[in-house]
């Protein structure tokens, strides 16, 4: 299995309907993409000074690696995945995505 984790950190002016809206545009894919499980999103709650101004996740499993690759060329993924850098402080560089493999 592979966990897709993603974080962000949004601009200031980002209202928490648009972060809605993004994710609720990430959990629609699950309906076009075989092996993607459930987009878990949340705001940063660790105690540990060490999230480098990155104020949001989410994270996705997938089934294996070919689930994963389906989503990251999907016309659907690239249009959310647009959405979700324009809301982004300096764009990608507001952006870090780190793919785990875990086992089942």
């Amino acid at each position: 299995m592979i966990r897709h984790c993603v974080f962000v950190r949004f601009r200031d002016d980002v209202l928490a309907a648009e972060r809605t809206a993004i994710h609720a545009d990430l959990e629609a894919l699950r309906s076009v993409i075989e092996g993607m499980g459930k987009v878990h999103f949340s705001a940063n709650v660790s105690p540990e000074p060490f999230a480098r101004g990155f104020t949001h996740g989410f994270t996705i499993d997938f089934s294996d690696a070919a689930a994963r690759d389906a989503y990251l060329v999907h016309e659907a993924h690239r249009r959310a995945g647009a959405r979700l850098v324009a809301a982004l402080d300096g764009g990608t560089d507001g952006l870090m995505v780190f793919d785990l493999e875990v086992p089942d």
